[in-house]
């Protein structure tokens, strides 16, 4: 119970390159352990049982304007900290329940299976694109050429974003996502992420007058006629905000568990000759994915009252980190845990958070594995590593630089894959 630890332990270029042996450690000490006194937090959330409480107690609230300025934090001059706080990430509960209802209705299942077609488009048009690109046997970096573009391409599809326009997101969401990271970020990334929110700000800005004026069948046309017919429902402020980030985590997310799922396969050949006989064992191997590695592995909240967590007190006003990615991980949860196992039954992990706040994209995320894992394992049967991924130095969004990757020759034309939802 008196056991602490520092944030410097978590935040260390260790940890960061491979978690796990820090998170079993934690495991052995219980289900929370407090931060030493001089710490910016309380405690680290790590148990599977105290990470679930804690996303779902409404004691424990995200990191709202209201907690900011309390805090003395002066997030009002930065474009990047503004939009996540005027964004249903942060808001305050009333104002998060009225956005994500609003957000979820233009979000059906319905709309995630209309999808389906153009995710396969999009990935099979990208794989000739990398089977030209590969075919002498060079290598060819999948995350840039492939995970990054897809995810990209269908959240476009879904907002209805123009093809040319596409291409500029990339860049500009990895500088925004820099503020979300755990610890001290540099002023020149603060910079680029406050330019970057500038211009994304500007470009849907641009976009929603063009669909109010000539609508369209996607989610920009949808929810400018919703903030148009009943603007008390949905702030332009708000609305603006939620479409950069729900551009951002459709595409950032899901590109991390395309380039974490194929080098977990590439390294299992049992497992991705399993898929490949029968690509209905694609789901489970996408849950399996998710939680051994996930592609977000911590959230903070604070205490709106006083309050504890296994055991330990956590004051009014402070903050606990929650380590998602180390609840996937626990040992109490999960047998053998650091074994990839897609057959596991009862598989529930916490890879897309829990409670209020679980990820309302999370469909569409395990659509696109779904669908496209098996298709690029097909297509490149003889794929493998040709060198060390790039490395993995963020713990909020956590995915590879680089990932070199020499595919071999390319395989007969894929066949239908069945059609199985979420």
């Amino acid at each position: 119970m008196g056991f602490s630890i520092s944030l410097d332990d978590l935040l260390g270029a260790r940890v960061r390159r491979d978690p796990y042996p820090f998170y079993a450690r934690l495991h052995a000490l219980g289900e929370a352990v407090a931060l030493r006194p001089d710490e910016p937090h309380a405690l680290v959330v790590h148990g599977w049982s105290a990470v679930n409480r804690v996303l779902r107690d409404p004691v424990f609230r995200v990191l709202g304007a209201e907690h900011l300025d309390r805090a003395g934090v002066r997030w009002r001059a930065h474009p990047a900290i503004r939009i996540l706080q005027t964004s249903m990430l942060n808001a305050a509960p009333g104002d998060h329940l009225r956005v994500r209802q609003l957000f979820s209705q233009a979000l059906t299942p319905r709309r995630v299976t209309a999808l389906e077609p153009a995710i396969v488009r999009i990935a099979d048009t990208l794989l000739d694109r990398l089977a030209a690109a590969g075919a002498d046997g060079r290598p060819v970096d999948f995350m840039d050429a492939f995970a990054l573009t897809l995810p990209s391409d269908v959240v476009g599809e879904l907002l209805g974003v123009p093809e040319g326009d596409r291409h500029r997101f990339p860049a500009r969401v990895r500088a925004f996502d820099a503020v979300l990271e755990i610890g001290r970020r540099s002023m020149r990334e603060v910079r680029a992420a406050n330019v970057a929110a500038t211009e994304l700000t500007a470009y849907f800005t641009g976009l929603l007058a063009e669909r109010r004026a000539r609508p369209r069948e996607d989610l920009v046309s949808a929810l400018a006629g919703i903030r148009d017919r009943d603007p008390d429902q949905l702030s332009a402020d708000e609305l603006l905000a939620n479409l950069i980030i729900m551009y951002n985590a459709g595409f950032r997310t899901t590109a991390n568990l395309l380039g974490n799922g194929l080098v977990l396969l590439l390294a299992r050949p049992d497992a991705s000759a399993a898929l490949l006989a029968d690509p209905s064992l694609a789901a489970s191997y996408v849950e399996e994915i998710l939680r051994y590695e996930p592609p977000v592995h911590f959230a903070i909240r604070y205490a709106a009252e006083d309050t504890e967590v296994a055991g330990l007190p956590v004051p009014a006003g402070r903050t606990v980190v929650v380590l998602t990615g180390a609840a996937n991980r626990d040992p109490r949860r999960f047998p053998d845990p650091d074994v990839f196992d897609p057959s596991r039954v009862d598989n529930r992990h916490l890879a897309f958070s829990a409670g209020p706040h679980h990820c309302f994209g999370a469909a569409l995320a395990r659509a696109e594995g779904r669908l496209v894992l098996p298709r690029v394992l097909e297509r490149f049967p003889a794929a493998a590593l040709a060198a060390e991924p790039g490395e993995r130095r963020a713990l909020m969004l956590r995915g590879y630089d680089n990932l070199p990757v020499r595919l071999g020759a390319a395989h007969r034309p894929i066949r239908a894959l069945p059609n199985h939802s979420d």
